[in-house]
């Protein structure tokens, strides 16, 4: 009965986020907005976090297999991948720059106080 429940919550919210991102047409795919009101709606205590935590918990579980059918799918775009390796590197390689930095500025200031 906990997983029934558990399930049934994550997935109105991800129902939740997916109308929202239809309704106005935002960039933000739909399960990103649905885990942010699923967030929202745990933070502000509105459900109790044991209500969603066996559902939460099996999939963190299994999310490597989760992985797969993105992995495959990816296959299908080999060629535009091969394209332009030098700029999804070189994004990747600055992105990650800018996270270091910003972790360790916060970490810094952090520190101080």
């Amino acid at each position: 009965m906990a997983y029934l429940r558990s399930f049934l919550i994550i997935f109105a919210c991800l129902m939740a986020g997916k109308g929202i991102q239809f309704l106005t047409g935002l960039a933000i795919p739909g399960s990103i907005i649905g885990m942010l009101i699923l967030f929202t709606i745990l933070s502000m205590g509105l459900l109790p976090a044991n209500w969603a935590m066996p559902g939460c918990h099996l999939l963190i579980r299994h999310m490597a297999l989760l992985f797969v059918p993105v992995g495959v799918g990816l296959m299908n775009y080999l060629d535009l991948l091969q394209a332009n390796t030098l700029i999804i590197l070189l994004s990747t390689l600055g992105s990650s720059l800018v996270v270091f930095a910003a972790l360790g500025i916060a970490t810094h200031y952090k520190e101080k106080q």
